[in-house]
């Protein structure tokens, strides 16, 4: 009888306009995962064998159509894009954003609906403003929460 190995565990970035990559790094290498880094312009990545620059074509959505494609029940997506969520947990990954907050089957939806809102408003040319500041405690608060997702990732059955 062949032993079952589990599947390795994963990190995707949606990396265009992610403030969190180097952290991600330090996490993935701390933890020996394959970081994958997605987006539709080069961009500078460490050199390491464990972290992959992948650049799709451009056009909405090429690098969630990527990602969403690929990623599985003990992966890690690092996104702020709320539709690109919801695909990652459909498909069994954990995701996440860039200030610590996990999406989670019971939130994505309410989220989804405040985003459908929230475009409309601007479509009538309203000034809606943008997010909040990104600073040191958003960062520590990721870190956290991107530590807590792997370890939920490791324990999963693979």
């Amino acid at each position: 009888m062949r032993a079952m190995t589990a599947t390795p565990i994963q990190i995707f970035i949606d990396a265009d306009a992610c403030p969190v990559k180097d952290e991600t790094y330090k996490v993935a290498a701390r933890y020996g995962l394959k970081t994958w880094v997605v987006a539709n312009s080069f961009m500078m990545v460490p050199t390491s064998p464990l972290i992959e620059r992948v650049i799709v074509d451009a056009g909405p959505d090429v690098a969630d159509a990527w990602i969403a494609e690929r990623c599985g029940r003990r992966d890690v997506v690092v996104t702020n894009d709320i539709p690109l969520a919801d695909l990652c947990l459909k498909a069994g990954a954990q995701a996440i954003r860039a200030n610590g907050q996990l999406f989670t089957a019971d939130s994505i939806g309410a989220l989804l609906a405040q985003r459908s809102i929230m475009e409309h408003i601007r479509s009538t040319g309203e000034i809606t403003g943008g997010p909040p500041p990104f600073g040191p405690r958003d960062r520590s608060k990721y870190l956290q929460a991107l530590d807590e997702a792997v370890n939920r990732a490791r324990r999963r059955p693979g």
